[in-house]
């Protein structure tokens, strides 16, 4: 199932990250009165409690502990276990958008939530913490929330493969692709990273690939949970959800 979790990684990526940069988001962000990164870290990582600022940063992984300190500490006023609550509403509000008139939301939810149900969550704390935040009844926002879910499992799985392939979290931002934001540089620094930053050469460039050949191998386990048609079904219906919100 390698190849599966290959195929899917994009459009689930985008799928279930997308709502984070919304237009309910800002709406989040407004409610909450909190500014620059706070809204992301307290409402992405409450499922992790009122933890310190580093059991945050060490889920995050791709981020600088400065800045994932000074944006969860901002936060601090509101609960993590509220704010874990309208981040997840959050979800549910931009999947009703942009998934409203999406016929196959039902069945993609269908298909996503086998793979959910079959992770693991070594390794992925955020996954497990999101598993465990209850789902919408509805299809649209039920699909958004569980390829967000999805999205959780594979980003802390590719911290390990990252960390695995000898690279350091600031090269592997400086050498990957973003499915949101723009890629090397200006997303290193829109993480917070200092520069100057190091070079980015052929051999990093390699371990790059070598850590998401491995991403796509520690998914597979969690993919096996379908059969041949099911899964050539997600991979399908993850691209035309793609294709529906964003074109």
């Amino acid at each position: 199932m390698q190849e599966i979790a290959a195929a899917v990684g994009l459009p689930i990526g985008r799928l279930g990250g997308g709502f984070m940069i919304s237009r309910e988001a800002k709406g989040f962000s407004e409610a909450t009165g909190l500014k620059g990164w706070a809204p992301y870290f307290r409402g992405r990582f409450g499922v992790l409690g009122d933890v310190d600022a580093d059991v945050v940063a060490a889920a995050a992984g791709f981020f600088p502990a400065e800045t994932v300190r000074s944006a969860w500490e901002a936060g601090s006023d509101l609960p993590a276990a509220i704010a874990a609550e309208q981040y997840a509403g959050v979800a549910h509000a931009y999947g009703r958008r942009v998934l409203g008139d999406f016929g196959e939301a039902g069945r993609l939810a269908e298909l996503l939530e086998m793979v959910v149900g079959a992770g693991d969550v070594i390794g992925a704390p955020v996954f497990a913490g999101w598993r465990a935040v209850a789902l919408p009844s509805d299809a649209p926002a039920r699909a958004i929330q569980l390829a967000h879910i999805v999205r959780e499992l594979r980003n802390g799985l590719h911290i390990v493969a990252v960390l695995g392939s000898g690279l350091s979290p600031l090269e592997a931002v400086l050498s990957g692709t973003s499915a949101l934001l723009p890629s090397g540089e200006p997303n290193a620094e829109y993480f917070g990273w200092p520069r100057p930053f190091p070079e980015v050469t052929e051999e990093v460039r390699e371990r790059r690939a070598e850590a998401e050949r491995l991403t796509d191998q520690l998914m597979a386990p969690a993919f096996a949970s379908l059969d041949k048609g099911e899964a050539e079904e997600l991979v399908a219906l993850a691209q035309k959800a793609d294709r529906v919100v964003f074109g």
